[in-house]
């Protein structure tokens, strides 16, 4: 299969650097996979899992939301969040869930509001995807 370079970036650090036959992206549009050769395109990513695929393992990076970028150079993921699923802390997930809940309980009806939703629907999934159960 065919190959191509991958760059997943956080404020913290840089956190794969590489060459890989796929990864699957959590897209606030959908999710996508990208491959070699994908058509360039330029995507928000939501709160969820990153699967880099490569010889047959599949590596899986929990991200807090950012950028996506696909160009010819390849895939760049500028992550606000990024950490294994291993490492990744399951109490900072539910004591954002916690707050989240707060804040839309407080807000009036509008964009904003439906906005912080779905931001709020993207973290119960993905700590549904984590812990395999729902605190809500």
């Amino acid at each position: 299969m065919a190959t191509f370079h991958f760059e997943l970036v956080s404020p913290q650090k840089l956190l794969f650097s590489g060459e890989v036959e796929q990864v699957d992206v959590p897209g606030t549009e959908g999710d996508f996979g990208v491959l070699a050769e994908h058509a360039p395109l330029v995507a928000i990513v939501k709160p969820g899992i990153l699967t880099v695929h490569n010889a047959g393992t599949a590596e899986k990076i929990v991200v807090l939301g950012g950028f996506a970028e696909v160009s010819p150079k390849g895939l760049t993921v500028l992550a606000d969040v990024a950490t294994s699923t291993e490492d990744f802390d399951n109490a900072m997930i539910a004591a954002e869930l916690k707050t989240m809940e707060e804040k839309v309980a407080q807000m009036e009806p509008g964009s904003a509001l439906d906005r912080e939703i779905a931001r709020l629907d993207h973290f119960k999934t993905l700590q549904f995807e984590l812990t395999g159960t729902a605190l809500h």
